[in-house]
């Protein structure tokens, strides 16, 4: 029978009262009569006071100490992708333990990302970005995985490239990758190449069921993160014209059919696909205002559907087009030869029947996901069912965006995944990764119960 399970989850945490004794005692003292009391019991009421305080300060920094005990281990790695190339890797696993511990190999989403999956460049003093991928390799490494994370080719820390690897990768080059990636993975000592999972997130989505499919023997699970299902296409065409049904739906409260020049200058969804680069950064209202008039040629209103939408096609055709990409690539969202291999893959929805029955599926994706909209997900469960696969499941979080963090619909906010996520991730590998009693079936009803 087919293990099928669509789930949406919302999580409600209650907050639990916190006793602060100190505050407490004081609050009681307050409000307390003055009386006399004997000397010998004044000094024993102080001297309890004092080892309370003392036992108090002792706990805090015991609390304080735990959270620097090492709770899992690393080892850096170089794996060897063929003609000359090389890539970095850390393969992360339990501090405590000598395994062999189930497997997990990271697959990135699109750009030029890093083995942790930078969100952006690292300032001194600025804001750390988001490291995804480094965040679910401890979590899950703490909890008893071994997880192995790569460079993409070509790709150093904080945004670094090599432009000739980098601008000459295909989607069969990272293919290619993740799959020496994975044999280097079941090499490693710690690790059981009988329990080995692939989660891929975004574009990593579109590699990891074809990694499992070429590796049927050594793949046991895929875990596929904001899922592209149809061909890429389609998911570049709602994000380019995404700027359309908000300007209809948000910026157009009276159902005109225009929006102004100045509300336009005003929101910072518009700012930031309509105004040049550095001057969306500037924060400067009026030369923001400047920019986008001379954008659209005039200082008052715009017809969305006269001027918006055909200038909004327009962009989408150079974007498809690949007249924004120089021959010689420094770009980190994509270069023209990865672009053309991406858009002229067979879609997932095409290849999906092709992963082994043996191997469980676990689709998540956010409800608010601006760059692979839940609709992609819903399309692939419905595929999976329709081809009779007998261990999937679809789980979908209200108000979660592209990166599992807190989004509007509209556009996409960064940040570390949110801790449920992570939580449902591990529970379902935890079962289906035979290292305890629970099964899919459990963890289903576990979910339900949530």
């Amino acid at each position: 029978m087919t293990n099928t399970i669509l789930m949406t989850t919302s999580r409600f945490r209650a907050i639990k009262p916190q006793i602060r004794v100190l505050d407490n005692y004081y609050t009681k003292l307050h409000r307390t009569k003055c009386v006399t009391l004997p000397l010998g019991l004044l000094l024993i009421g102080i001297l309890g006071l004092s080892c309370l305080s003392v036992t108090i300060s002792k706990e805090q920094q015991t609390a304080i100490a735990q959270s620097y005990i090492p709770t899992i281990k690393y080892r850096n790695l170089v794996i060897d992708l063929g003609n000359g190339v090389k890539t970095h890797a850390q393969l992360t696993y339990p501090a405590v333990g000598k395994g062999p511990f189930p497997g997990v190999l990271l697959i990135h989403g699109s750009g030029a990302l890093d083995k942790n999956e930078t969100s952006g460049p690292v300032h001194k003093n600025g804001p750390k970005p988001a490291t995804n991928q480094w965040q679910i390799a401890q979590y899950l490494s703490e909890r008893g995985f071994a997880v192995l994370r790569y460079d993409k080719r070509g790709v150093g820390g904080n945004n670094t490239i090599s432009s000739n690897v980098w601008g000459n990768a295909t989607v069969n080059d990272l293919i290619h990758d993740a799959e020496k990636a994975l044999n280097v993975l079941i090499q490693q000592p710690e690790v059981d190449p009988k329990r080995i999972s692939i989660i891929g997130h975004s574009d990593g989505t579109v590699i990891t069921p074809r990694v499992a499919i070429d590796n049927s023997t050594k793949v046991k699970n895929i875990v596929l993160m904001g899922v592209v299902a149809q061909n890429p296409r389609v998911t570049v065409y709602y994000q380019n014209l995404l700027l359309l049904p908000y300007a209809m739906q948000v910026l157009d409260k009276n159902h005109t059919g225009f929006i102004s020049i100045k509300q336009m200058a005003k929101d910072p969804f518009f700012i930031r696909n309509i105004a040049p680069f550095s001057i969306a950064l500037s924060n400067n209202t009026k030369a923001i205002t400047t920019a986008i008039a001379k954008f659209f040629g005039t200082n008052g209103y715009v017809s969305i559907d006269r001027q918006l939408k055909p200038l909004l096609i327009k962009a989408l055709e150079n974007t498809t087009a690949l007249k924004w990409l120089d021959s010689k690539c420094n770009n980190l969202s994509g270069c023209p030869k990865w672009l053309i291999s991406y858009f002229n893959i067979e879609p997932d929805l095409s290849i999906i029947g092709n992963v082994s029955k043996s191997i469980g599926i676990l689709l998540l994706n956010g409800e608010n996901d601006s760059q692979t909209p839940v609709q992609q997900a819903f399309l692939l469960q419905q595929r999976l069912t329709n081809v009779n696969h007998p261990d999937h499941m679809l789980i979908t979080y209200p108000n979660l965006g592209h990166f599992f963090y807190p989004s509007s619909q509209w556009f996409t906010r960064t940040g570390p995944i949110e801790p449920y996520v992570l939580a449902d991730i591990y529970t379902w590998l935890e079962a289906h990764s035979g290292s305890t009693n629970s099964t899919p079936n459990s963890f289903g009803q576990r979910i339900k119960q949530t």
